[in-house]
């Protein structure tokens, strides 16, 4: 249990830092360059982190680094930033919120992470705490803006699934630098053919990007691709709940947003959620991984010898 709560406060810090990306982007960063805005913030968090790690892939982990990189951080910065130019942030916090049960979703079949009782539960306890939170007013929502969100959560919970199904032994600096190198180049062309020439940033938008680049991309992708490493797909999901309470939260004590009745009753069924969900997962010592299947070995007489396997989980 206390192996499990370290790392979720290590998770933590991922989903505490992206809660603040909606506010930045809305308030700090141009609103017509999601492309170059993806591209800013993914190639200088590359780049640092791998002078630090000093690896470069070898083998697959090339065209591993390459898929991850574009679903992870290519594709989803993207949509994310789209979604903050077009969305309330209650309404893209909101469906971002339902990445806890899409990876818990597709751990099922891809990790053979079967989804426990009190995680699950959890999950859905802190999405229903992020919906009364904040959801109030819907009208006059842009469905482009909804598909931007729902597109990057699916596409970064597929992602973080598979990081943790190929990448099980792989230095997690060096994992994280080669996505955002990869997500940052995969988008630069697109960018140049979509946009144009980059836009001119002024000294509050470049502020912004280092903030960005630095803490909300650099730093949290280490600590959630760290907590994905150690705790399974379901409960890192769950953590990631932080990020629209650190929204809320950060309105309040930043924007000067009151807190109503509403919101607090939200943030309490949210945290309420994640305590359940991580309770759960510390009773269970780890997520269930399914039994793969007995093969037949011949021994040096000749005779089959049946020898099970113990899982190993991916």
């Amino acid at each position: 249990m206390e192996g499990t709560s370290r790392w979720s406060l290590v998770t933590a810090v991922a989903p505490i830092a992206w809660g603040t990306t909606y506010f930045v982007t809305q308030r700090h960063l141009p609103a017509d360059h999601p492309l170059y805005g993806a591209v800013f913030r993914a190639l200088p968090a590359g780049i640092v982190l791998l002078a630090v790690s000093r690896r470069r892939p070898y083998g697959a982990l090339w065209w591993k680094a390459l898929v991850l990189g574009t679903l992870n951080m290519g594709a989803f910065f993207a949509l994310v930033y789209v979604a903050a130019q077009l969305l309330p942030t209650s309404i893209a916090s909101t469906v971002m919120a339902t990445a806890p049960v899409m990876m818990m979703l597709l751990a099922w079949p891809l990790l053979a992470e079967r989804p426990r009782a009190l995680p699950a539960t959890g999950a859905a306890v802190g999405l229903a705490g992020v919906a009364v939170m904040l959801l109030t007013d819907t009208s006059g929502v842009d469905p482009l803006g909804v598909l931007a969100s729902v597109a990057a959560m699916a596409l970064s919970s597929t992602g973080y699934i598979l990081t943790k199904k190929w990448c099980p032994e792989v230095d997690v600096l060096a994992l994280t630098s080669w996505q955002l190198v990869a997500g940052g180049l995969v988008l630069v062309p697109v960018a140049v053919a979509v946009e144009g020439a980059p836009p001119v940033l002024d000294g509050t938008a470049v502020a912004g990007f280092v903030y960005l680049s630095g803490v909300a991309t650099a730093l949290a992708f280490t600590a959630w691709f760290s907590g994905l490493r150690h705790l399974s797909a379901g409960t890192v999901g769950l953590v990631g709940l932080l990020n629209p309470v650190t929204g809320v939260l950060l309105g309040t004590l930043v924007a000067g947003d009151t807190l109503t009745a509403r919101q607090g009753a939200g943030l309490a069924l949210v945290l309420a959620g994640i305590a359940l969900g991580q309770w759960g997962a510390a009773r269970g010592r780890g997520p269930v991984v399914l039994p793969r299947p007995v093969r037949r070995r011949a021994d040096l007489s000749g005779r089959g010898t049946r020898r099970p396997r113990t899982p190993t989980g991916p």
